[in-house]
């Protein structure tokens, strides 16, 4: 039976289409999946073109049917909207069958070893922070991940308002000094963080380029900066009392467990955080194996697919190949 796997994140999508021995038959990629800015309709246009994309390079004629959708999306976030979501992809009529996941399970899936029904917890902190988990009897943990107001705190975003905050700041004579108060404008090629803080609020200075602060702070966190450093430390922090609080809630504290780490943040690999999250794991969680996820997504997105329609163990080893 084939799968349609999706992975759409707010940055990129991902489609492949998958023969039921693991094989990609065929693939597309486009842009971000934003149903709160645009609306589920436009987004969900946005999906089927890329989905006719894969389909038609596999096949050189009209769409296929799949045998199952295994949709992992971003904004899906909350139980009712991945029934909205599931019931949007269903009338498009892609598949027999549809399940609709956070994409942060694509995440998760990617990175566990083995063919089905594996257990995890997966931590991304990419833009944005969220952590899921899973067992291979089926339970979940998870998470809102609706940013301050579900107590997140950090992700790339966040970063880099934090340390914006503390910039200006320091600059002004409110908080202490920090190096962020030179670093973070001289990025943009300004002199003060007053002509960055009018440059942003003018929005002469695009909202999407604040994210491009992340990796300045972790920059001047290298140098020894205490402001950024401890952002940082506190990123550490968050990004294990996440993965500490899915395994104890799925019972697997006291088992051996991957903790997949992913996301732009976390793949970056920047040593203070890699460090101190591996530090932590061991005092707080000492049976999680954390593992580093570079893999596509997508992957992920198909091997729950391969899950749901009972593969055999050959088609998962095939499909993870294609993706090495």
């Amino acid at each position: 039976m084939s799968v349609l796997a999706i992975d759409a994140g707010n940055s990129k999508t991902d489609v492949a289409l998958i023969g039921a021995d693991g094989t990609v038959l065929g693939s597309a990629r486009g842009g971000g999946f934003r149903p709160p800015s645009v609306g589920v309709e436009a987004a969900m246009h946005l999906l089927a073109t890329l989905v006719e994309e894969a389909c038609l390079s596999s096949r050189g004629t009209e769409p296929p049917r799949a045998g199952h959708v295994s949709a992992c999306l971003a904004n899906a976030d909350l139980p009712i909207e991945e029934r909205q979501l599931t019931a949007a992809i269903g009338a498009r009529g892609w598949g027999d069958s549809v399940r609709v996941y956070n994409d942060t399970f694509a995440i998760l899936r990617a990175g566990l070893p083995g063919g089905a029904d594996p257990s995890g917890v997966a931590v991304v902190c990419g833009a944005g922070i969220n952590c899921v988990g899973m067992t291979a009897d089926g339970r979940t943990a998870r998470f809102p991940a609706l940013g301050k107001i579900s107590g997140d705190w950090g992700g790339g975003g966040g970063l880099a308002e934090e340390a914006l905050f503390f910039a200006a700041r320091a600059e002004d004579g409110r908080g202490e000094p920090t190096a962020l108060a030179a670093a973070l404008p001289a990025h943009f090629g300004l002199a003060s963080m007053y002509e960055l803080i009018e440059a942003l609020h003018l929005e002469e200075i695009p909202l999407a380029r604040r994210h491009e602060l992340s990796p300045v702070l972790f920059e001047v966190a290298a140098a020894g900066d205490a402001v950024a450093r401890s952002l940082v430390t506190r990123q550490a922090e968050e990004i294990v009392t996440l993965a500490t609080v899915a395994l104890d809630r799925l019972g697997l504290l006291e088992v051996e467990t991957p903790v997949l780490l992913g996301g732009g943040v976390l793949a970056a690999r920047h040593p203070q955080l890699d460090d101190g999250v591996r530090e932590l794991l061991a005092v707080r969680a000492p049976k999680a194996v954390p593992l580093v996820v570079t893999s596509s997504p997508v992957l992920g997105a198909g091997l729950l697919g391969l899950d749901r329609v009972a593969a055999p163990d050959e088609a998962y080893a095939r499909l993870r190949a294609q993706y090495t």
